[in-house]
């Protein structure tokens, strides 16, 4: 009996780990567009999300529990700072190699990606941007090895789409700073071992300091109970009281300018995962389209669905050619919060609904583990709502079309 149970449990191990077989659209040749060392970068992701990521990312999303043996091999495939200069311990890489790794990291999954997304560009960024040469050299080395793993405290209980009514707030004690507060909805915080934290000066200026896991009176409970980013560890930030060194506090910005100049760096990211996550979806609903039979011929070759599977792809090439010209760019330090705001809102959608109707391709057997897309709709729901909610964006691209904001 104990033998047949083995077996049986080995059968569903089989089932549940589907070999991944992706082939990534590119309908209008954008690899064209990309150089050697982009599709190099890319294509070593890629490869690494098929190996490492791939075989073991449904399971841990059915635990509601990050693989943290993962973060080695996210710092060797440079997804940890990948554009901070190499003094730093980053890679060096231009922005479009970032938004490229963070696709592929995506086609994964989006808790992955996210992870990735706040140690760098909410994290390594704003000490690389903000801190002074001894906090970089401190840090970011050891962020970009995945030795030290971030998270980003801005968001609040009472504060998440108006982080400038923040109060979280320190007192400067003399020799230290007194820092109270409470952060909520935060990537990787249980088992940070940092925390950039955005709170008030006694003026009700905003400033970044880092907080250090151990230090007395700070706090991170995880956040149990989702259904989305399952695979991704969310938290709170305490502060009770913590003595922060002086030395701790970022100078060279400050302003609610400088945790948005963190996100801007985040949602561009975002904009090219949200691709890979379409991109998963649509390979997994093209493939099962062409072999699933019904009334003796693919269901591929009824106009229902070529109509979806037609609508998917031109919907992924054209976000593909948007992002591609936002990291040109954001290359050039020409891009604007605005023009990154178009792209994470409109791809973030762009996938959300492609997950939706590839979903529906797959029947009943698109609800299952066994195929990655119902995780991927429930990842994206959080991705449509956080760095900026789906209808902020909108205000945003609002605002600076007619110079008048409509937030309230």
């Amino acid at each position: 009996m104990l033998e047949m149970f083995s077996y049986f449990c080995e059968d569903l191990k089989n089932i549940a780990m589907r070999p991944d077989l992706f082939q990534a659209p590119d309908y209008y040749l954008l690899d064209e567009l990309l150089s050697d060392e982009h599709k190099m970068v890319r294509d070593a992701a890629r490869e690494w999300v098929k190996r490492e990521v791939s075989p073991i990312i449904e399971d841990y999303a059915q635990k509601a529990e990050f693989p943290k043996q993962i973060i080695n091999g996210l710092a060797e495939i440079g997804a940890f700072g990948p554009y901070i200069p190499e003094e730093y311990g980053g890679a060096g890489l231009d922005q479009i190699s970032y938004g490229l790794i963070m696709q592929e990291i995506e086609r994964g999954d989006s808790g992955v990606r996210s992870t990735a997304s706040v140690q760098s560009s909410l994290v390594m960024y704003p000490i690389w941007k903000y801190g002074n040469e001894e906090q970089r050299m401190k840090w970011l080395p050891k962020l970009a090895s995945g030795e030290f793993i971030g998270c980003f405290g801005l968001t609040e209980p009472d504060h998440g789409s108006n982080p400038g009514g923040m109060t979280t707030n320190f007192k400067d004690k003399g020799d230290h700073y007194l820092l109270n507060g409470a952060k909520m909805w935060i990537s990787n915080a249980p088992f940070a071992d940092i925390a950039v934290v955005w709170a008030k000066d006694e003026s009700g200026r905003i400033h970044g300091l880092v907080v250090e896991r151990g230090m007395e009176g700070f706090t991170t409970p995880e956040t149990h109970n989702k259904w989305s980013l399952r695979a991704s560890a969310t938290g709170e930030l305490i502060f009770d009281n913590v003595k922060v060194p002086k030395e701790n506090l970022l100078p060279n910005k400050s302003g609610l300018g400088a945790p948005l100049g963190c996100l801007d760096s985040a949602r561009y990211g975002i904009a090219w995962g949200a691709i890979g996550a379409a991109m998963d979806c649509y390979d997994t609903a093209l493939r099962y389209a062409k072999e699933r039979i019904q009334f003796d011929k693919p269901i591929a070759g009824t106009q229902l669905q070529q109509k979806k599977l037609a609508e998917m792809i031109t919907e992924i090439t054209k976000a593909q050619l948007l992002t591609w010209r936002l990291g040109v760019l954001r290359n050039e330090g020409k891009a604007t919060s605005a023009q990154i705001s178009m792209a994470k809102r409109n791809n973030v959608d762009m996938a959300i609904n492609i997950a939706r109707e590839a979903r529906q391709i797959l029947g009943g057997m698109g609800i299952t583990g066994e195929y990655s897309i119902m995780r991927h709709m429930m990842n994206l729901e959080s991705v449509i709502t956080y760095e900026g909610t789906h209808d902020i964006h909108l205000l945003i691209t609002g605002m600076d079309v007619t110079g008048i904001p409509a937030f309230k």
